[in-house]
């Protein structure tokens, strides 16, 4: 996929996406929803409000990704790089973060009840509501 490909409120749900090159792609409303997305290449991509629940992003690059107010309930993150990330308002309930980076993460109104965090590198230890 070409950096900064738009695909702004496709229907990926369930999709086999694993490895794939997606920096730089906007994805805005997409729905995403139980998709496999391991090690995939999301860094710098814009998914504001897209729909990732239940997705598998183990391993994946969401480094300086923008997933303002994205849905990722039940995501699995396990070892996902979210640094720089703008989580704002990203719905987190569920998620597994196991090993996770979130330096410099923007993770201010993100609802992570429910997420399990072990290991995981938070911005400054907090998150803010």
């Amino acid at each position: 996929m070409s950096p900064f490909a738009v695909l702004a409120e496709a229907d990926f749900e369930g999709a086999i996406l694993k490895g794939a090159d997606l920096h730089g792609v906007v994805l805005n409303k997409a729905n995403l929803k139980n998709s496999m997305l391991a090690d995939s290449d999301l860094s710098g991509a814009t998914l504001t409000g897209a729909d990732l629940s239940g997705a598998d992003l183990s391993g994946a690059d969401l480094s300086d990704a923008d997933l303002f107010n994205a849905n990722l309930e039940g995501a699995n993150l396990k070892g996902a790089n979210l640094r720089g990330a703008y989580l704002r308002g990203v719905n987190l309930r569920g998620a597994l973060m196991t090993d996770c980076d979130m330096t410099s993460a923007n993770l201010i109104g993100a609802d992570i009840y429910g997420a399990i965090l072990t290991n995981a590198v938070m911005p400054d230890g907090k998150i803010h509501s």
